[in-house]
């Protein structure tokens, strides 16, 4: 291999994105609520964006600003500083009254509209949900304990996991031993095991039942209820045959504990009425609010229509207090005319952005209704396949702009609320040569072993051959993918052996 230094010259072509192309990708990608978060920011952070109050909105301008008849769109270009842009919008300042900056400035009453609906929002937050941590703590300031077991009992209490489990052994949760300890180590290891373990038993002893325990066995063991007609029976099983259960093998367990079929049944129901999970139920669950970015709706000829979901988006502008800045600069330092430009220039190309945005997605959201017309008509069962590259060549636009404009955006139907994704699915062909969406296989499998004698369940052999009845063709391995996903269980655990005996 040669080395050398020296100088080469080499043609080469590459792709390079332009920041505002960049910008404008992001601002697709944004669904509406994080879009109304980043309009508010950039109002922030530009002096030069304004908003149009809603009082005048329809004008698109306000009204104390003057607009000549043949003034043009404001248009950033790359491949220029843009200076008869710019020269255009110092002599638009020459338009500004001379008292704008003062009129410009908010009211004391919008101030004070202002700061209540401040105040209502921070009244109206949702409270902090209590966690288990705090329900188990309020219980135990109950008890007259000792302090070194209530500490002890705190130490465990935190160290639940958020299903109410103590994962961590015991040992884990011991102090340190002090380096001026007065006795034997071993000893004061042991005392500290032993408060442990009482501390322990006064955890879960708490409610809900269950908490604290270190196995699903213990957890179900914690449960179960004194006096009840099953309890013996449900202890054996738990103790016993807790794999069996699972995997309904209940003549084995027949054989073993000399209990009737119909009795391991009967005690089987019971056992499931207890929860393996006894603290999921204050378990932190942060649903993310869902606002739909289109919505539906049908013209006058029934056809559906798709409207974008924009009231609370404030219509923007290029400040003309900036303007008039802009040429008040025209014979200052370079360094401020140019901080001016650059200003001028994000806020053009944000507006911008945001009417692309809005084009993009509606006509991809149109071409996707277009699409599944039947589906709304008829409900999921009707759901057609449809690839993102079918809607990029009906709107002529790329790909990966399909994928960017449905990427967390939602669609509200007559049917309710759906992403935009989830009217992208895969399929096959029927016997007739027809496309057939996965859905339409997923639907029709659940109908099948609904509909099967359960004293003899379907295996997933049989069942491919069920969906050949119906016109699906699909291989052994495809359904037993689907039966995984959709947690039907096998054939063996769905059988039902009382009604076999029967």
């Amino acid at each position: 291999m040669r080395m050398s230094f020296g100088q080469s010259m080499q043609m080469a072509q590459k792709q390079v994105l332009a920041p505002r192309m960049i910008q404008s990708m992001e601002i697709l990608q944004l669904p509406i609520l994080a879009l109304q978060e980043r309009i508010e920011q950039e109002l922030q952070d530009n002096p030069c964006l304004e908003q149009v109050e809603p009082e005048v909105e329809d004008a698109h301008e306000p009204e104390h600003v003057e607009r000549d008849d043949g003034e043009s769109e404001l248009v950033v270009k790359e491949d220029s500083n843009n200076e008869d842009d710019f020269e255009r919008l110092v002599n638009m300042a020459d338009n500004l009254p001379d008292d704008y900056e003062e009129r410009s400035r908010p009211s004391q009453g919008q101030m004070d509209a202002d700061a209540d609906r401040a105040f209502d929002q921070m009244a109206n937050m949702t409270a902090r949900a209590e966690t288990l941590c705090d329900y188990l703590q309020h219980q135990l300031s109950w008890f007259d304990l000792e302090e070194s077991l209530r500490r002890m009992a705190e130490r465990i209490i935190y160290s639940l996991d958020t299903n109410g489990y103590l994962k961590s052994p015991l040992e884990e949760l011991l102090p340190a031993t002090p380096p001026d300890l007065n006795g034997s180590a071993e000893t004061y290891r042991k005392a500290q095991v032993e408060l442990a373990e009482k501390a322990l038993t006064v955890v879960q002893h708490l409610d809900p039942p269950g908490v604290g325990a270190r196995s699903l066995k213990e957890c179900l063991l914690l449960q179960l209820p004194p006096g009840h007609p099953f309890e013996p029976e449900m202890r054996v099983l738990i103790e016993n045959h807790l794999e069996d259960l699972q995997n309904n093998r209940l003549p084995q367990i027949s054989k073993k504990t000399g209990l009737s079929l119909d009795d391991i049944g009967e005690v089987w129901e019971e056992i499931r009425l207890l929860k393996p999970k006894p603290g999921a139920e204050f378990a932190e669950s942060n649903v993310p609010s869902v606002r739909p970015d289109v919505f539906l709706e049908k013209d006058e000829a029934g056809k559906y229509v798709v409207r974008l979901e924009e009231g609370d988006l404030p219509s923007l502008y290029v400040s003309p207090y900036y303007r008039k800045l802009l040429k008040q600069a025209a014979d200052a330092d370079d360094e401020t005319r140019e901080y001016i430009k650059r200003k001028i220039n994000s806020a053009q190309w944000l507006i911008e952005a945001i009417e692309q945005r809005r084009s993009t997605l509606s006509r991809v959201s149109q071409a996707i209704v277009d699409h599944q017309t039947k589906f709304l008509d008829e409900g999921p069962e009707a759901i057609e396949p449809l690839k993102m590259q079918q809607i990029a060549d009906r709107v002529h636009v790329h790909v990966t702009t399909v994928s960017r404009a449905v990427d967390d955006k939602w669609i509200q139907t007559p049917r309710g609320i759906f992403p935009l994704k989830r009217f992208f699915v895969g399929g096959t062909q029927n016997a007739d040569g027809d496309d057939v969406a996965w859905d339409v296989v997923r639907i029709k499998l659940q109908e099948i072993v609904d509909k099967e004698n359960k004293s003899k369940p379907l295996s997933d052999d049989a069942l491919v051959k069920e969906l050949a009845k119906e016109g699906i063709e699909v291989a052994r391995r495809t359904v037993t993918k689907y039966r995984k996903a959709m947690d039907i269980p096998s054939s063996r655990q769905r059988k039902d052996w009382a009604a076999e005996k029967k």
